[in-house]
């Protein structure tokens, strides 16, 4: 269980906000989410409540939830040894539970957008990761989900995306490719979950052409609309 300490943190407070005669415990809260099996849609709108609760979601409530989610992921990715995981436990649950959707690519694969959504489970492997390394990269752990199709959306939505996170990606074999070719960060697109600025690994040519067939991908096409490099 997350052991829970007091952040000196304080609302910034309007009149009408219900926190003024101050907060619960944060045990209270912890154990309310947790008989709620830290409901993803709930800790949105708590983190809207306040500054206060907005620091209480991230410092814990957003952990425990992933920990409940993914837990050998988690400990995997919190004990590496250049982790900026603490802090950024929102991020990384919205990843396991959000799919960002993408845009029209353009190039006459997809040929409409994909609104961004919810899904109701997802299941992250190592060994699908490596499909999206190359060789020089393959000691690199990144963990990507299952594809998330949208059937729904006819015969141009049927797209499967994958989302992913590396383990470390600051001491990564990957990341020192992308540098030693220079490569650009994106002009535009920016990842979905941590909001920050991305580089393109299709753009680089730094996915292998046998992510295709390892990944079933329709026409052996596989179209890159943002990789979260976290």
């Amino acid at each position: 269980m997350t052991s829970i300490m007091p952040a000196k943190r304080y609302c910034i407070h309007s009149r009408s906000c219900i926190c003024t005669d101050g907060h619960p415990n944060e045990m209270t809260v912890f154990l309310v989410f947790r008989s709620l099996n830290w409901n993803p849609k709930l800790l949105c709108s708590i983190a809207c409540v306040c500054k206060w609760f907005e620091d209480l979601s991230r410092r814990v409530l957003w952990k425990e939830f992933c920990l409940s989610r993914a837990p050998r992921m988690v400990s995997d990715l919190a004990g590496a040894s250049h982790s900026s995981i603490d802090g950024n436990w929102n991020a990384l649950g919205k990843l396991m539970f959000y799919c960002a959707g993408c845009h029209d690519t353009n190039n006459g694969f997809q040929s409409r957008s994909i609104p961004g959504h919810f899904v109701n489970k997802t299941r992250f492997s190592q060994t699908s990761g490596k499909s999206f390394l190359v060789r020089q990269c393959r000691s690199d752990t990144l963990y990507v989900t299952d594809p998330c199709e949208h059937l729904d959306q006819g015969e141009d939505g049927d797209v499967g995306l994958f989302r992913g996170v590396f383990k470390d990606f600051s001491k990564s074999m990957t990341r020192r490719l992308l540098i030693e070719k220079r490569a650009q960060l994106h002009p535009k697109e920016i990842c979905p979950y941590c909001r920050t600025k991305v580089w393109s690994l299709l753009q680089e040519r730094m996915i292998p052409r046998s992510a295709c067939r390892r990944l079933g991908a329709y026409q052996d096409q596989v179209v890159e609309e943002g990789l979260v490099v976290w």
